[in-house]
């Protein structure tokens, strides 16, 4: 790839009338030969805070020109503001206040309406920040790392080589694909080295990271959560779900577990335990019940209960073929079963990427009328968490995206995505929980929650990622949250709830969250908004822009 370089004119901001409007008309002639070349990309230095008749240019090309329609913008920003290392020498002084250089962007961006043509190619410094300021800029249109041949080391072979501290940076940000640009005179025997260097760093962080099994295509891309009950799932869609490793072998460790605490070992030969597999799609629950009792040396009778008409024909297939008689397959919607007895356990997988979302409490609503008083539900309980999240290529998704909705409806619909291109501004709370069996009555599955995050760090608020655990049974669980995933495990990517206006984050700000679940005979959907410290409307207002049917 073929990135210009565009010459560095600060003077397009300067207060001399005469020298603004000549470095204006040089730069556009410059941007516009660039794209005459046939070039995709230039790149420009950004300095300090003054810059807005430079973002109002930038946005006149990127966005409005007829000449450039496809034309890029990237940014050149320091990590570290460069008057940090003057100052340091200066001894005896008083270290000034020194403007933080992801506020320059912030600001630039903003007056370029976040364009999605306008990037950021981030310059390494020789000293690094802390590692707040380092992970606020993975929530940033990054397009490229800048690297001067002054923070390369020789190594006792001759070659040039990073500091383990720069490396670390380099394997950061390798999973957002960015393009590197080696700067400055070469101090070795070849530039290729530089670039060869870079490329065994790449690969070698390639290697060691721990990737989400099947995300591959999916990064930072959005999906509308799925609606099992009011759609029949595809036997693509089972196929996948059915090749995580770790969702139905914890599922057996779970079923195992609580059919040893059922059944005591001198009645392992008389004490039939009942399964009901609510929601038994192709059958993997089943199979891992009937190992689940092998293992345990208990006897099963399992009833395997699914409503999608489709997916009961592989069920009485499975049963023919492999189950024979110790399984009874029933097609029927789980809440209008009339079940012909109680079960001991009672097993489902309705969990979606917040947890409830999918209507796990209203489908387990039916069948736990049939569960004994003794009985124990697989899961027992989930946990819905939410935080705030930064990340502008994630909201310019949401206003970009196909979905056939008006625009404002779209900011105000969750959507299911593997995040990448992110920053977590807070670590996650606790939102919603509900608990299986459930003996309440009358039953109430809505919700109320507010949380307060405190903001360590300037930032931009673009939403809030949205996670879960559960319980299974005991301590066995599953978890998406980030500090306790399961590993391995890729049946769900977190949920993400865009808010349509994003909202500046101060250091020390106190940010009061609102979220609602809320239901009535034919749907259940959510609403959140923001009461400090700002105030944002209430999103989906009576779901009136997205919703969970219940039928």
């Amino acid at each position: 790839m073929v990135v210009a370089r565009l010459s560095d004119l600060p003077e397009v901001d300067s207060d001399c009338p005469e020298l603004r409007k000549q470095s204006e008309a040089m730069l556009v002639q410059e941007m516009l030969f660039a794209s005459h070349l046939g070039l995709s990309t230039a790149i420009v230095r950004l300095h300090g805070m003054r810059h807005v008749n430079l973002a109002r240019i930038t946005y006149s090309i990127v966005g409005h020109h007829s000449h450039c329609p496809l034309f890029q913008l990237w940014f050149q920003v320091p990590m570290v503001n460069p008057e940090v290392n003057a100052a340091s020498f200066r001894e005896g002084e008083e270290q000034p206040d020194l403007e933080d250089p992801w506020e320059w962007w912030n600001k630039f961006r903003l007056l370029c309406n976040s364009d999605k043509k306008v990037g950021v190619a981030l310059e390494l410094s020789a000293d690094l920040p802390d590692e707040p300021v380092i992970s606020r800029w993975l929530g940033e249109p990054l397009k490229s790392l800048v690297l001067h041949t002054s923070l390369f080391l020789t190594n006792r072979k001759g070659y040039p080589v990073l500091s383990q501290a720069h490396q670390s940076i380099i394997k950061r940000f390798a999973h957002l694909n960015l393009q590197v640009i080696i700067t400055g005179a070469n101090r070795h025997s070849s530039i290729k080295n530089y670039m060869q260097y870079i490329d065994h760093v790449y690969q070698n962080s390639v290697k060691s990271e721990q990737r989400v099994p099947y995300s591959s295509g999916y990064e930072d891309h959005l999906q509308i959560p799925l609606q099992p009950l009011m759609d029949n799932l595809e036997s693509t869609t089972y196929e996948v779900f059915e090749k995580d490793p770790v969702k139905y072998s914890e599922y057996l460790n779970a079923i195992y577990q609580a059919l040893i605490d059922k059944v005591p070992e001198e009645e392992a030969e008389t004490n039939v335990q009942v399964i009901m597999v609510v929601g038994a799609g192709r059958g993997p629950l089943v199979t891992a019940s009937l190992k689940a009792a092998e293992s345990a040396n208990r006897k099963v009778r399992i009833y395997a209960v699914e409503k999608n008409p489709n997916a009961i024909v592989t069920l009485l297939s499975l049963k023919e073929e492999v189950w024979k008689d110790s399984v009874t397959v029933v097609s029927c919607d789980m809440r209008d079963w009339p079940a012909p007895e109680q079960c001991d356990i009672l097993v489902s997988e309705l969990l979606g990427s917040f947890g409830d979302n999918e209507l796990s409490p209203e489908c387990l609503d039916g069948p736990e009328k049939f569960l004994k008083p003794d009985g124990i539900s697989i899961p027992c309980s989930y946990t819905s968490y939410i935080r705030p999240l930064q990340s502008s290529r994630l909201h310019n998704g949401v206003g970009e995206g196909t979905l056939d909705k008006p625009f404002h409806k779209k900011f105000q619909t969750p959507y299911v995505v593997h995040q990448l291109n992110t920053y977590n501004i807070t670590p996650p709370k606790p939102l919603f929980t509900f608990h299986h069996p459930n003996r309440e009555t009358p039953v109430d599955h809505t919700r109320y929650g507010h949380l307060n995050f405190h903001i360590t760090q300037n930032s931009v608020c673009h939403g809030f990622a949205g996670y879960f655990d559960a319980v299974l049974y005991k301590d066995v669980k599953l978890s998406i949250l980030p500090d306790t995933y399961s590993k391995g495990m890729f049946s769900w990517f977190p949920i993400y709830f865009p808010i349509k206006e994003p909202i500046r984050l101060k250091k020390g700000d106190e940010m009061e969250v609102h979220f609602w679940r809320l239901a009535n005979k034919k749907k259940v959907w959510y609403e959140w908004c923001v009461s400090s410290p700002v105030q944002v409307p209430v999103h989906n207002l009576n779901g009136k822009s997205s919703s969970i049917g219940l039928y």
